[in-house]
């Protein structure tokens, strides 16, 4: 590989990283004064400078489909006139002055969906119905990577705005799919404790990863009994309180939903139910994409049980995603930072082996993975440090045996513990 098909509609930042990587494959110039170190310099300058509210080149994220340096060239009066003072204002709502896109967002979901959802409960109609769960599922995977972001850092709007941004998950997250709370309880207080381990529920690491039959046992296991295990898995650990929270919000939530089934069920399937089905469904293909490839060597690392994904899907539409390592390493980075963050930490993801993908969102990781595509993967692997002088039928054997299931045995050795 010496170049990379680059995708146009990359955000700046994913455009300046693999532009980046792609050098690596290629000999330094002889007659060039400027070494690849110096290039990443001037790469991190430039992607800080992005993030830096104080700097000219600042640059806040207004809309997840259109970059704000190219709505100044296509519409300068529109930007001049509209976008500018809501931008401006949007700055003072908004927690971090990059995050204006999350008002953007917050405005849109209660101008369309909130009222909808209202409506089919005081009118409904099949078509309509049919129409909102189609709204819904489009809007969804953006929503739930900024309530990532909400649940990480406790809240996405200024303090003066601090009782809205409390409150209004409790209406949104259940018209997502969400139940209340879970998200928190499962994904912070859990899932980064225990880092894909043993421990961790959702957790990998036992089954085959290329296999339907152990992906459904896996799906299975989450859809069905989660509102048990999770609190369960906090008695295990001696937290009681978040025991009775996480079990009272899950159960709260899923009783509320019955409730009304028994008294409108049209307007809730496809309000509430439809939403909770698929995205729980989609949690899991996400999360068995995210920890498919485990080391076999050193399964505890976050460098080595999860991955970084360059694409449009997961940065452009859905906060940086794609770099869940970045994530792992520091579950408090802001998501506007793990750009800047791999490239000042990319000599370490190549020496601890970390594996880089493009052009592929996580969804296509685990179709691709239960279809054993793993010549396609290998296509999509960015290569770094020892990866660069494999063939690629070398790099699709290297990743399928970062996907066999751990036995027992193997998980004491690697994690110096077994449930």
């Amino acid at each position: 590989m010496s170049t990379l098909n680059l995708a146009p509609d990359l955000t700046r930042p994913d455009y300046i990283v693999l532009q980046r990587l792609a050098k690596d494959f290629q000999p330094l110039d002889p007659n060039s004064n400027h070494s690849q170190d110096n290039g990443i310099d001037a790469d991190i300058k430039q992607l800080s400078a992005l993030n830096d509210s104080s700097h000219k080149q600042f640059e806040p994220t207004v809309f997840v489909t259109w970059d704000l340096s190219d709505l100044r060239l296509r519409f300068p009066t529109f930007t001049k006139y509209v976008l500018k003072p809501y931008i401006e204002w949007g700055r003072t709502v908004v927690r971090a002055e990059t995050d204006v896109v999350m008002l953007t967002h917050l405005i849109l979901y209660f101008t369309t969906l909130v009222p909808s959802a209202i409506y089919l409960f005081y009118q409904f109609a099949w078509w309509h119905g049919v129409a909102h769960w189609v709204m819904q599922s489009y809007y969804v995977g953006t929503y739930t990577l900024m309530m990532h972001q909400h649940i990480h850092m406790r809240g996405i709007l200024a303090p003066k705005y601090k009782v809205f941004d409390r409150l209004f998950p409790y209406i949104t997250d259940p018209l997502m799919g969400h139940t209340w709370n879970s998200y928190f309880y499962h994904h912070v207080k859990h899932h980064h404790v225990e880092a894909n381990g043993p421990d961790d529920l959702s957790s990998t690491i036992r089954y085959q990863r290329d296999e339907l039959s152990e992906f459904l046992k896996y799906l299975g296991r989450f859809f069905f009994l989660v509102w048990f295990d999770l609190p369960c898995y906090f008695l295990r650990k001696n937290q009681p309180v978040n025991a009775l929270k996480a079990g009272g919000w899950e159960i709260g939530t899923l009783v509320s939903i019955a409730t009304l089934a028994w008294y409108n069920f049209r307007p809730t399937l496809f309000t509430l139910i439809l939403p909770l089905f698929f995205l729980r469904i989609g949690l899991m293909v996400g999360n068995w994409g995210q920890h498919a490839f485990v080391d076999e060597e050193d399964p505890n690392s976050d460098f080595r049980s999860s991955i970084t994904l360059i694409d449009v899907a997961s940065n452009r539409y859905c906060y940086n995603d794609g770099y869940h390592t970045s994530h792992h390493l520091n579950p408090l980075r802001h998501w506007r930072e793990h750009p800047v963050a791999f490239l000042k930490q990319k000599d370490t993801y190549a020496n601890e082996k970390a594996l880089v993908f493009y052009n592929i969102d996580y969804i296509m990781v685990t179709v691709s993975l239960l279809r054993k595509d793993y010549m396609r993967l290998a296509r999509c692997l960015v290569p770094m440090g020892d990866q660069v002088g494999m063939t690629l039928e070398e790099r699709a054997e290297m990743l399928r045996g970062k996907t066999r299931a751990f036995g027992e045995e193997e998980v004491r050795r690697g994690f110096g513990k077994a449930e």
